[in-house]
């Protein structure tokens, strides 16, 4: 009888890892898309491309880490699709990636605790 407790408790830890994968993903990629707003800011207002030549591909490179750990939550909480694209969808615009990671953060907790949490877009 203590099976089922057993994997509920696996399924929880990983649901968390994977929660904790995706917040570290979505303020990696949130600071370094700020950083390549300012990038561009500079490179036209200072003439100088250097932020923006380091901070833009390293953002390309880690938003593809980003929606694969995004997109890892999602499986394992069962996410609908808008839900799903809107989250991935977060890391291309300043700052609204670190509003969805405190929504995914709060509505995962809210799951773990056993809480029936609306899930927020």
């Amino acid at each position: 009888m203590s099976e089922p407790s057993r994997s509920s408790s696996r399924s929880e830890s990983k649901v968390a890892s994977a929660l904790v994968r995706f917040r570290v993903m979505a303020w990696i990629v949130g600071v370094l898309l700020l950083l390549v707003t300012a990038g561009t800011i500079w490179k036209y207002a200072g003439d100088d491309e250097r932020l923006i030549s380091i901070a833009g591909p390293t953002h390309g490179f880690l938003f593809i880490v980003y929606i694969v750990t995004a997109l890892d939550l999602s499986f394992r909480l069962r996410w609908s699709i808008v839900r799903t694209v809107l989250v991935c969808l977060a890391g291309t615009v300043p700052f609204f990636s670190f509003v969805a990671e405190h929504i995914v953060t709060r509505d995962t907790k809210a799951v773990l605790a056993g809480q029936d949490a609306a899930p927020s877009a």
